[in-house]
């Protein structure tokens, strides 16, 4: 292969055969345009095995051995496109979402774009935004189970468990004691997700700013608080079961409530392609169907 050549990166559902069902094109299209393609591992194996797709073209890429990629394109949902922000976030490598799932905040080339959308990724008729990303301690020690998030941090308790306390500190200084199912930190990409289900504010990408969502509180005076990202949060919990979950981005573990939490910005940002140029709150008017009911 000529080095010479961008070389892109595939990853993927590898649950979800239905949302592959664009891969053998999406392969085609990249070779009539002479890219070197590879393939996440897990990914590869997957299509291979249950869609049948050729690979015998594409290379194969490893996130452990640090390997490098000029772009990295996330065929799935926002789900997947998390999972791939996971896996070469802290490479620095630019993402293209292609929506095969359902809403599609982070992933918004649609199937029917995929043509246009990788003939302007090819052509560097695209701007990459640069999202900010949480890094997750534990103990004072960076978590080695999801260390990182794009979009939130969920302290939550089990499931047959009764309310959870979280005492939360930031900068050291004392905000509340949540009583409640968990607390959320999102993050401005984060907080059309999980953050909105549980009556979070949305937060403009670029504004320097992360979210503490309450899941519910036993009190109905606590809300979600918006705070600068450059702090520290500092979360104590006490669980009469003495453990509770975390999460990062929907992968979760569970931890002894002896074991001190603490959030705050990424060393490093997740890079977005957007290829159509769209403004933030386009997508926002589309995917939430602002305007959609013509009586307003």
């Amino acid at each position: 292969m000529n080095s010479n050549r961008p070389r892109f990166a595939l990853f993927g559902n590898v649950y979800q055969t239905k949302k592959n069902q664009y891969v053998a094109a999406i392969i085609r299209k990249l070779q009539a345009m002479e890219v070197q393609i590879c393939v996440e591992e897990e990914f590869g194996d997957f299509i291979q095995r249950e869609l049948g797709v050729d690979l015998s073209s594409c290379g194969r890429f490893c996130t452990c051995n640090q390997e490098r990629a000029d772009l990295a394109i996330s065929i799935g949902g926002d789900g997947t496109f998390l999972g791939t922000a996971a896996k070469v976030g802290t490479l620095g490598i630019p993402i293209l979402g292609i929506n095969t799932g359902r809403l599609g905040f982070l992933a918004d080339v649609s199937p029917d774009c995929i043509d246009s959308s990788l003939e302007a990724l090819y052509a560097g008729d695209y701007i990459v935004e640069e999202r900010k990303a949480l890094a997750v301690e534990k103990d004072g020690v960076l978590s080695a189970f999801y260390p990182y998030a794009l979009n939130e941090v969920v302290v939550l308790k089990h499931d047959n468990s009764s309310l959870i306390e979280i005492k939360t500190f930031v900068n050291d200084h004392y905000l509340t004691n949540y009583l409640a199912d968990g607390l959320i930190i999102s993050t401005p990409t984060g907080s059309t997700g999980y953050s909105l289900s549980v009556g979070g504010p949305i937060l403009v990408p670029q504004s320097g700013t992360f979210c503490l969502s309450p899941i519910a509180p036993h009190s109905l005076s606590v809300r979600p608080v918006v705070i600068r990202d450059d702090v520290e949060i500092r979360l104590e919990v006490k669980s009469r079961s003495h453990n509770f979950l975390l999460s990062s981005d929907g992968k979760s573990e569970s931890l002894p409530d002896t074991t001190v939490i603490s959030v705050r910005r990424a060393p490093h940002t997740i890079k977005v392609i957007k290829i159509n140029h769209k403004h933030f709150f386009e997508t926002l008017r589309d995917k939430m169907m602002w305007g959609a009911d013509q009586r307003n």
